[in-house]
């Protein structure tokens, strides 16, 4: 037989090599992509409650301390409204969290299952926008503070826009969460 194209023929020993290099893991030597997918979301599904506890915990702390922010006159987070603004947004993101916590761990939905994953995604969206800039509008006031003296007021006011900041990580980290369970979601 001719070979019009000069190639060399194809042994049985390269076919095998090719399709060990391509091949996917079996279940007989490692886990499965099935086995994969579902440790992943089980991973996510533990993991989201978990992120929103932690910002719970921050922003609770946020409040907190700056409520406890007095010390006399000049010195009192009411008379700086960069201050007021971190209060409230703790408040608000200490109440999303805490019904977010609670509607996870009591298993109800109060919406159905497509409105749910919308709610989550975009509330830990805004919710974290608002924390992140609560925290960036308090900074230079600070700074500014502890350039002429450093003292408990700056140091307190200080603390609550730590936690602010860290109370955004964890809703940050939520709101990746909550945006794969909406890409993975199916509309139909």
């Amino acid at each position: 037989m001719t070979n019009p194209d000069k190639q060399k023929p194809v042994e049985v020993t390269d076919v095998e090599t090719a399709a060990e290099k391509t091949s996917e893991p079996t279940p007989a030597s490692g886990t499965s992509t099935i086995t994969q997918r579902w440790k992943r979301e089980d991973l996510i599904k533990k993991a989201s409650p978990i992120t929103r506890g932690i910002c719970l915990l921050f922003s609770l702390l946020a409040f907190l301390i700056m409520v406890s922010n007095k010390h006399g006159y000049g010195r009192n987070f009411n008379d700086y409204e960069e201050y007021r603004y971190v209060l409230a947004i703790s408040i608000i993101s200490t109440l999303y969290t805490a019904w977010q916590t609670f509607a996870h761990f009591s298993k109800r939905e109060f919406f159905d299952r497509r409105t749910n994953i919308l709610v989550d995604f975009s509330g830990d969206q805004i919710v974290a926008y608002l924390l992140i800039s609560a925290a960036s509008s308090a900074i230079p006031l600070t700074n500014r503070f502890r350039e002429g003296q450093d003292n408990i007021f700056t140091d307190s006011a200080a603390s609550a826009i730590s936690m602010a900041i860290l109370a955004f990580i964890a809703l940050a980290l939520s709101a990746l969460f909550s945006g794969y369970k909406l890409s993975t979601h199916s509309f139909i």
